[in-house]
């Protein structure tokens, strides 16, 4: 018989009662060919683990002499079988191999020669069995194809693999209620057949050797993109992954011999049959583990490794059994619908593919850009270690996903796990999202408690387990270009999970991306015009890659904003939190208030850390005139201004304004086919018509917030000559909360009123008021008629003057019907259609001054300040501070706007008109 290794035997730890740990909870397998084994088992996941250091199976090291080879069939050798022939001489051109150790055949201890040599796999397959004959035969080993003495396999071979077939957690949660079956068993059925082959035969003794097969291994920065999609990894595969991994990367393939471990010294130690096949298995696992991962590097994925973990947690155990006695079912069918849950939800994130889509994603932002630009990331880099870093940038773009991810892997930060709508789950572009890190949700998880409970729990074993996490805290993507009002649902998992394993501190960092033109801009115009949003198919998507390909999108930049520490929002919400975990069940007073005010906290952080670019400059200053246009020196003019105000009156040290002089910003607005211009003998014009202009509003209400203070003073001289520094400041103090809850601005009332007398000065420095007094404060004045001080005081004016008609639309409707007549959602409604009138009949407005969602908000902080309020009815019931609100409007809006407003304010006995747009 061939000779085997020379090389000591490992010795099998020494038996452990209590050592019997429970089995791997994962898989892999290339689906190949298959074996039925037996069903998974439950052991007591407190009984200790083997010690690594009795479980580890020392590899020989590998040298750089030649392999030996087999030349001609020697007389009396076995013939191969005659598919193995076919099938080898099949492979052969596609597949070189390396064996280590370099001759394994010519270590082996002379006591051992003569011995029937059994070899074991990871996973089954074909294609590993062809590649281990074929090792077999270049190293000088006996032939895995031919049967062992006696056939103790029952299969006409010499070689088994492991059974790692999907999780025991069904057994694990059924013995923890009481209804697991008799003795389960996770282990292989062949290995099982060979050690009770070795106690009914004293005179067996057979050597079992490890084999470790790889094809590709690690990909290197030299591998192509495709072959490093179809290398060596951690997850499952199936036949046809297995034949294309094999084409591209078989001629890298590793078969690494571990030294033989005797059979008949394991029997000898008189454990009863269970424990020595469990025993044996977990050994061979580990070992399987170690080299797996000192070849290809650790299993990244979270899939295989976190849903076990989630459906084995306390909380969604019960609730499955809660599940099966609503269902009336068996609480097999229960644990499988949450089985089905937590696979639907969680990521499966893959090294190789996001190294893939990196390779093509470079091209595609070169192509369709003219740059992205980061700020700030060497902060979060000096934040970041020691903390859980969940990202919440603000959403405005189906790029938002990639363009994060891939600026964070290119910059060598570990992508996070980004939470996604299950409307994104599309055939292929939702399973490379998915092996990107996306974790999908359903929209609303309202009515279903072990979906609530199953995605709580997973995100808690993110944050326990250390994973950086990515989710949009506005729930879904701006259409008007303004943040919306945060959803707090994912913050609460967030801090919830915290609050339950204390022990790695979370770190919140907000993220700005800004885009000079989106994709998805024209499906914006069809929605806020009314049309029902499309749904999203892989046929849509498909069809629009060559017109976005074609396409000059402008520049992108990514700004990460101050981050938040999570420990100090609970310091300043929950001073009383000692520390300690709090459980599951439990929910302290403070919790929803710290919820809310970091999700505030959040969408102020993100807006200051805004990027003014070349398209938002355009869009304030042409959106200020009544068709969108101005002369060219007019426009040079007004972007010098903005650019001013930004430069002596700083929002925030992140926030970041284009470099461009107002000449190469006009050339840039003309180049992407934002602009157009018309020649004139006395001058030209460029502008912007149609359907542009309503998609410059959105690119205008990125920055509004930036201008506040400019706005409101530019406002006050709308409709006034001259006004006092004390009403300014008066009048901006008592409008602030409002803009405030609006903008998500971060100052106090006071700061507030302090940059409104900063802002003054700047406008006196510029032209645009002069100060004629200096009592009570001093009078202040704009030109008279129509000068150009007074033409950019408008412009500066405009970008606010149509959140103060929303405001005085609601009280003039609530003031017209009456205290006690009208709900919340009853002047919403009326609201939005009186401002839907007001834009047909007054002057066009972008789409989002009748959006409900803004009006919702007013109402919101109408009653947070206690101006109105519910009575037993649920009607809003108000008093006469309402009035003061409705004088004070005069110094903002015009007579004629004020009468045309409060005439088409609608009364609710009345038959409301027809709705023009949603």
């Amino acid at each position: 018989m061939p000779a085997m290794p020379k090389q000591t035997p490992l010795p099998f730890p020494e038996a452990d009662k209590d050592a019997t740990a429970a089995p791997s909870t994962t898989e892999r397998t290339d689906g190949d060919a298959g074996e039925p084994t037996a069903g998974p088992v439950a052991e007591d996941a407190a009984r200790p683990a083997v010690d690594p250091a009795q479980t580890e199976l020392p590899i020989a090291s590998p040298t750089d002499a030649d392999r030996g080879r087999r030349g001609p069939r020697r007389a009396g050798e076995p013939r191969r079988p005659w598919w193995a022939k076919l099938l080898g001489r099949l492979m052969a051109p596609w597949v070189q191999l390396t064996i280590e150790p370099r001759n394994p055949a010519a270590e082996i201890p002379e006591e051992w020669t003569g011995r029937p040599v059994c070899y074991v796999l990871e996973d089954y397959g074909l294609s590993n069995a062809l590649i281990l004959e074929r090792a077999c035969r270049e190293a000088g080993l006996p032939s895995p194809l031919q049967p062992l003495p006696g056939d103790p396999l029952r299969r006409k071979r010499a070689y088994l693999a492991l059974s790692r077939r999907n999780v025991n957690t069904l057994a694990q949660l059924q013995q923890s209620l009481g209804t697991a079956p008799a003795s389960p068993k996770s282990h292989s059925g062949s290995l099982a057949r060979l050690l009770e082959a070795h106690r009914e035969d004293p005179s067996l003794d057979v050597q079992l050797v490890p084999v470790s097969i790889f094809v590709g291994r690690a990909p290197d920065k030299s591998s192509g993109w495709f072959s490093v999609l179809f290398s060596e990894n951690w997850t499952l595969v199936g036949r046809f992954r297995r034949l294309l991994a094999i084409a591209l990367n078989g001629r890298d393939t590793l078969v690494r011999f571990a030294p033989p471990v005797g059979l008949r010294s394991i029997v000898d130690e008189g454990l009863p049959a269970e424990r020595t096949v469990r025993k044996l298995s977990r050994v061979l696992r580990t070992h399987f583990r170690r080299i797996r991962a000192a070849v290809i590097g650790p299993d990244l994925s979270t899939r295989r490794l976190l849903v076990d973990q989630v459906l084995t947690a306390p909380t969604v155990k019960e609730a499955i059994a809660d599940q099966a006695g609503r269902d009336k079912s068996s609480l097999a069918d229960a644990w499988k619908k949450a089985h089905a849950f937590a696979y639907e939800i969680a990521a499966d994130y893959s090294h190789p593919v996001v190294r893939s889509v990196s390779f093509l994603l470079t091209p595609v932002w070169n192509r369709i850009y003219r740059g992205v630009l980061v700020h700030h990331l060497d902060k979060l880099k000096e934040d970041a270690p020691g903390y859980e870093v969940v990202y919440v940038p603000c959403h405005r773009s189906h790029m938002d996903y990639l363009l994060l991810s891939y600026l964070l892997y290119t910059r060598g930060i570990v992508p996070p796990h980004i939470v996604a709508g299950i409307n994104l789950n599309l055939p292929v572009v939702g399973t490379l999202l998915r092996k990107g890190g996306a974790f999908f949700i359903r929209r609303s998880i309202r009515g279903s408690a072990l979906y609530s409970a199953v995605l709580s729990e997973y995100v808690a074993q993110l944050v326990a387990g250390g994973y950086s996490i990515e989710y949009f805290v506005e729930g879904g993507r701006s259409r008007t270009g303004r943040l919306l009002p945060p959803k707090g649902g994912m913050v609460a998992m967030t801090l919830r999970a915290f609050l339950r394993q204390p022990t790695r501190p979370v770190l919140f960092q907000p993220v700005y991306i800004g885009y000079e033109k989106l994709m998805e801009g024209n499906s914006y115009l069809d929605e806020l015009s009314g049309k029902p949003k499309e749904k999203e198919s892989i046929w849509q998507l498909m069809m629009g890659i060559p017109k976005v390909l074609r396409s000059n999108y402008g520049q992108v930049v990514v700004n990460f904003g101050e981050p938040i520490r999570l420990n100090d929002v609970l310091g300043q919400h929950a001073p009383d939190w000692d520390g300690q975990p709090v459980g599951e069940e439990e929910k302290p007073a403070w919790f929803s208030n710290t919820v809310d005010s970091l999700a505030h906290q959040i969408q102020v952080n993100v807006n200051r850390a805004a990027d003014v670019n070349p398209i938002n400059l355009l869009a304030l200053a042409l959106l200020s005139t009544p068709k969108h246009a101005m002369g060219e020196s007019d426009l040079l003019t007004q972007i010098a201004l903005s650019k001013s105000l930004l430069a002596e009156l700083p929002y925030s040290d992140r926030v970041t304004v284009t470099p461009h002089s107002p000449q190469e910003i006009v050339a840039h607005g003309e180049e992407i086919n934002v602009l157009s211009r018309t020649s004139h003998p006395l001058g030209d014009v460029l502008g912007v018509s149609g359907d542009k202009a309503v998609l410059l509003s959105y690119f205008r209400n990125n920055v509004l917030h930036l201008f506040t203070a400019a706005s409101w003073i530019a406002c006050c001289f709308q409709n006034n000559r001259r006004m006092s520094l004390g009403g300014v400041l008066r009048l901006g103090r008592s409008v602030y909360p409002f803009l405030q809850e609006e903008l998500f601005l971060p100052w106090t009332e006071d700061e507030f009123a302090q940059r409104l007398t900063r802002t003054v000065e700047v406008f006196i420095r510029e032209g645009l008021l002069e100060r004629i007094s200096d009592d009570e404060g001093g009078i202040l004045a704009r030109n008279a008629g129509q000068t150009d001080e007074v033409f950019r005081l408008r412009a500066i004016g405009h970008s606010l003057q149509q959140a103060f008609e929303r405001y005085y639309i609601a009280i003039s409707v609530l003031v017209k019907n009456g205290p006690g007549t009208l709900t919340a959602g009853e002047l919403e409604s009326l609201c939005q259609l009186a401002a839907q009138r007001l834009s047909l009949l007054y002057a066009p407005a972008a789409p989002e001054f009748f959006d409900k969602t803004l009006f919702r908000g007013f109402i919101q902080k109408l009653r947070e300040m206690k101006l109105v309020w519910p009575d037993e009815n649920g009607k809003l019931a108000f008093d006469s501070r309402l009035d003061v609100w409705a004088k004070d409007a005069k110094f903002i809006l015009g007579r004629e706007l004020r009468h045309t407003i409060e005439k088409i304010s609608p009364e609710s006995a009345k038959p409301a008109p027809a709705t023009v747009a949603e």
